[in-house]
């Protein structure tokens, strides 16, 4: 017997989380890590609970991401959205819920590329008069 999941692919900033439910007791595995020993920061931890706990589904699954590129932010960011993507597969009546709290726009600010002539994007260097 095949065990039942639901997927969903998250993405922010350079960072894409694999997201995967499975049906259990609320415990987050990322990358093989504990959630607390993955993510230190509150913070962060309460970005990602939020589609569930919006959804009333944070008890109800096993969570299991693997996640690369990006840094902690962008990585919760990712995350975020995979969790809201993997519960839409589990039921198309979170949609409104969920688009309503702004969890299935992929948000997509990344960072501005470096200028030649310049020492950063938009930084330029001390101009001289004279």
């Amino acid at each position: 017997m095949a065990e039942i999941q639901y997927y969903g692919t998250g993405r922010r900033k350079t960072a894409v989380a694999r997201v995967y439910l499975r049906p259990g007791s609320g415990q987050i595995t990322v990358n093989r890590r504990s959630f607390d020993d993955y993510f230190a920061n509150q913070v962060l931890k309460m970005v990602i609970r939020q589609p569930l706990l919006l959804t009333e589904t944070a008890d109800r699954f096993d969570i299991l991401v693997n996640v690369v590129g990006g840094g902690p932010n962008g990585q919760a960011g990712a995350i975020r959205h995979g969790i809201a993507r993997a519960l839409l597969e589990y039921n198309a009546e979170l949609r409104p819920r969920l688009k309503a709290a702004g969890f299935l726009t992929r948000d997509p600010r990344t960072v501005e590329r470096k200028k030649y002539g310049q020492p950063k994007a938009r930084k330029r260097f001390q101009f001289s008069k004279r």
